[in-house]
């Protein structure tokens, strides 16, 4: 009985653990990437077919290496990636801010679009403040910032919408509702500049709005800092407020840099045992706030830096982030370059993934990752899209439901049954009504099992297809072998069904 017992356990190790001792990936996980636009030159040189083939190219690589979520810079210096009549077309597109692209499209509509058709959802990614990165930089003849100079500042050799002004955080949350009400948009990210990044001897010149405004708001001269962080939080609360009236399923995330607070600077000690800037103190972003208030869906802290690492240990980090989430999902940045030119002192490995990916799998509170950035994953960098692709990324994901916005689970389809057609065998199926339109399927998963296995929906091995079809042809091998095919509804909130539709099939 010892011996069975002992053999169990073995066979138990042996089927979630892979040779270099990594979890089996998970059936629910983000897995993102993030493309930039800003000060991206290649995109202005291309056609519009050369552009569109690029972006299909792009997808089709990052589909195939297990990536579920694109995250794309569309507003990059308050200028745009799509049709807008709030903000003139982005520099990084054409080469000009404000010249259109010739002929006329629109990138975003297209990315959302192509996206979609693999299973990939879209964040379209804004930066709210910032209006250059060069006092050189160019604005368009239309641009808000002619229309109403006083209400921008320079800082160092870039402009910005002034935080403290409540007409820019209402123009910041049109610009927002925007995209939103035109765009299929699976949510809106924002990154970690908020209150520009500190420059030494040089204090953010908002002077006159404080005077303005913060005197008002009941701030006296030594809560300069309070009125700053009360600033961007009303952005963020008025943000979260526009997304949810207007599509209450589409979500809110941020990704901060990854240092909130430093222990030495906290009375409590609540902070990480960390030395660099803090988003409390030096960009004025109260992170943790916004969570705990469920004004932000997910949050995504930029933990770039290596295990080890002196000023800011990656584990020291990934454990305080884990202890200080609330109702909001928790996925992990990771620097694709930092971590894999990094050797790993204590497993002898050439890179840092493998520990890093087992650390972030030990913290339950961990539901992802997203890689900085997708480019470098497009030309593998240190091996990194090889080892999503053959390892880590290896079975696919589905985005964990978005337990936080909805809790309800969309109908099993109505039927499903085989059928021949001049193109092949396929699986059909029919989806049930629903009153509640939000719980309609948006998308169906697949799963297959042979001849005495199992079915077990929580293992990802088993899944063959996520699609928006309603069909899924058949790999017919003539009638060798049963197969007992699966299918369940996916609702926009990603929450699937409880129980799926069967149906065995002879290939």
């Amino acid at each position: 009985m010892k011996i069975f017992h002992r053999l169990t356990i073995l066979l138990f190790i042996l089927i979630l653990f892979v040779p270099n001792g990594q979890a089996i990936a998970p059936k629910r996980e983000f897995r993102g990437v993030w493309i930039h636009t800003v000060q991206q030159a290649q995109y202005k040189s291309m056609t519009m077919t050369e552009m569109q083939r690029y972006f299909t190219d792009m997808l089709d690589s990052f589909q195939k290496a297990g990536i579920n979520a694109f995250i794309f810079q569309v507003r990059p210096q308050a200028d745009a990636f799509y049709k807008s009549d709030l903000e003139p077309w982005s520099r990084y597109l054409t080469g000009t801010q404000g010249k259109a692209p010739n002929p006329v499209w629109d990138p975003m509509e297209f990315l959302i679009k192509e996206c979609h058709a693999r299973n990939i959802e879209f964040h379209a990614w804004l930066n709210p403040y910032r209006v250059t990165s060069n006092e050189t930089d160019a604005l368009a003849p239309d641009h808000i910032y002619w229309k109403h100079p006083e209400r921008f500042i320079k800082y160092g050799k870039q402009i910005y919408f002034d935080p403290g002004m409540p007409e820019n955080r209402k123009f910041i949350c049109s610009v927002v509702k925007d995209i939103v009400k035109r765009y299929d948009v699976d949510a809106i990210h924002m990154d970690d500049y908020f209150y520009p990044y500190p420059i030494a001897g040089e204090d953010f010149p908002d002077k006159e709005s404080f005077e303005a405004y913060g005197k008002l708001q009941g701030f006296s001269q030594n809560q300069k800092a309070d009125w700053r962080r009360n600033n961007v939080n009303l952005l963020i609360r008025e943000l979260k407020e526009t997304i949810y009236s207007t599509k209450p399923y589409v979500r809110f995330g941020i990704s901060p840099f990854g240092i909130y607070r430093n222990k030495k600077n906290t009375v409590d000690g609540s902070g990480s045992n960390t030395n660099g800037l803090q988003n409390y103190d030096d960009l004025y972003a109260d992170v943790i706030l916004w969570g705990k208030n469920a004004w932000i869906d997910y949050v995504m802290p930029q933990l770039y830096w290596e295990i080890g690492h002196k000023a800011a240990d990656y584990t020291t980090l990934l454990d305080w982030w884990s202890r200080n989430v609330h109702s909001e999902q928790l996925y992990i940045g990771q620097s694709v370059v930092r971590t894999m030119q990094a050797p790993d002192a204590q497993t002898g490995d050439k890179n840092q993934l493998p520990r890093k990916m087992t650390q972030a799998s030990a913290q339950k509170a961990i539901q992802g990752h997203c890689l900085w950035n997708g480019y470098d994953v497009l030309r593998n960098e240190g091996g990194i899209r090889d080892s999503l692709v053959n390892h880590y990324y290896k079975y696919p994901a589905i985005v964990p439901a978005y337990t936080n916005m909805d809790g309800t689970p969309p109908l099993p389809l109505k039927k499903l049954w085989a059928e021949w057609t001049e193109k092949g065998y396929f699986l059909r199926w029919e989806p049930k009504a629903d009153k509640d339109a939000l719980n309609m399927p948006t998308r169906y998963c697949i799963y297959c099992f042979g001849p005495g296995e199992r079915v077990n929906l929580d293992d990802p091995s088993k899944i063959v297809k996520l699609t928006t079809e309603t069909s899924y042809q058949l790999p017919y091998d003539k009638d060798k072998v049963k197969f007992k095919y699966v299918v369940t509804t996916l609702d926009r909130y990603n929450f699937e069904c409880k129980k799926g539709k069967k149906k065995t099939v002879k290939l």
